[in-house]
């Protein structure tokens, strides 16, 4: 073991070998020269990333190790800083790889081939309020709070066969609108990943979605689905995926633009709620698991392109959500939602046949 990484306690020893064996294992030195990062004189990049490595998992600080001058590394500290600072590695292709290779070589092995697995897409606020100087730090909305915050969108992607979820990458989105962004880009070399990066970041998240689906697509991480919320099921985004050979499955978006082909007429997801409200001596809503088979609805949009949406009612005296499914299997039968809570998303998945796994999907992650 370097010395860089050797630690003074019994711990802190078997943190040092159990991060050795990973490196070893899903070949780190490998991930990391594909990701860009490499030097061509000095400490070698590995070193600097196990150094990293083992503080984050000893929860320690290296100001701290450097203060105290215990368990210091051969390197100085500026060494780490200029590491972290290099802007033609591609992080997002490194976690890619990563995820790919701990997929295919520990988790696969140990699943059925029927399992359906999936990616999953969610964003989430990554708030930084007390920052003043941060590059493209932006005033963003909080759906959860209702409220304005300093910081960026997280925008997320996620593996899971309905047993485990591992990150795959991700990205942090600052806004397109130059009014709400208190700090620009810093001025970097054109031709870098760190520009393409930072371009990124000030586009559409619909568009950074996309962007994190391909990179997962050319790690050959296996998946059949693609699973995300309304804020993301539009035609085109739909359609996006779809050329990806990915089937979407989602919640659809209350818009005035889309509309439902539904006994032979071009309806609004209101429209459809009002006709299938409750008649005396029946349920609140018409939505019989026969009925929901005998009358899929077909959704276009201007190219006549098709998905299949289905109305599953979560909760008593709520109107239903509408979920889509664009490879509908016919002998797929539905079970209510017992929950709304996107940690369940995946975890009944395992427990039914491929056809109603996908449903189930759509149920858990409303």
């Amino acid at each position: 073991m370097n010395k860089s990484i050797t630690q003074a306690t019994q711990n802190d020893k078997q943190i040092s070998k159990s991060i050795k064996r990973f490196f070893t294992r899903f070949h780190i030195s490998s991930a990391l020269k594909a990701a860009n990062a490499y030097k061509r004189k000095g400490t070698p990049v590995t070193e600097i990333f196990q150094y990293m490595f083992l503080l984050i998992f000893s929860n320690r600080s290296m100001y701290m190790s450097l203060l105290t001058g215990k368990n210091t590394p051969d390197f100085a500290k500026d060494t780490v800083y200029r590491f972290m600072k290099m802007v033609q590695i591609n992080w997002m292709r490194f976690t890619t790889i990563l995820a790919s290779r701990i997929i295919n070589n520990a988790i696969l092995p140990l699943d059925s081939e029927d399992r359906a697995n999936v990616l999953i897409i969610d964003d989430s606020m990554f708030e930084r309020n007390r920052s003043k100087k941060v590059e493209l730090l932006a005033k963003v909305y909080d759906h959860a709070k209702h409220k304005y915050r300093f910081g960026f969108r997280m925008l997320t992607l996620g593996w899971s066969d309905g047993s485990t979820f591992l990150p795959v990458n991700s990205i942090l989105l600052s806004t397109e609108n130059k009014k709400n962004r208190i700090n620009e880009a810093a001025e970097i070399d054109k031709r870098t990943v760190g520009y393409r990066r930072r371009k990124l970041s000030m586009e559409k998240g619909t568009h950074a979605m996309l962007t994190l689906l391909e990179t997962a697509k050319k790690a050959a991480i296996p998946a059949k689905y693609v699973l995300f919320d309304s804020w993301f099921s539009s035609p085109s985004t739909l359609h996006a995926v779809k050329r990806m050979d990915f089937d979407v499955i989602g919640m659809v978006k209350k818009s005035p633009k889309m509309f439902f082909r539904y006994d032979g007429e071009d309806m609004s997801l209101i429209s459809i709620y009002n006709k299938n409200k409750k008649r005396r001596d029946k349920s609140k809503y018409l939505c019989s698991r026969s009925k929901f088979l005998s009358k899929l609805l077909k959704t276009f949009d201007k190219n006549f392109r098709e998905i299949f949406p289905v109305f599953i009612s979560t909760k008593r005296r709520e109107k239903p959500s509408a979920f889509f499914d664009n490879n509908f299997v016919n002998n797929a039968y539905f079970s209510e939602a017992a929950s709304s809570s996107s940690s369940h998303l995946a975890s009944s998945s395992s427990k039914a046949p491929i056809s109603s796994r996908m449903t189930c999907l759509c149920l858990w992650s409303s």
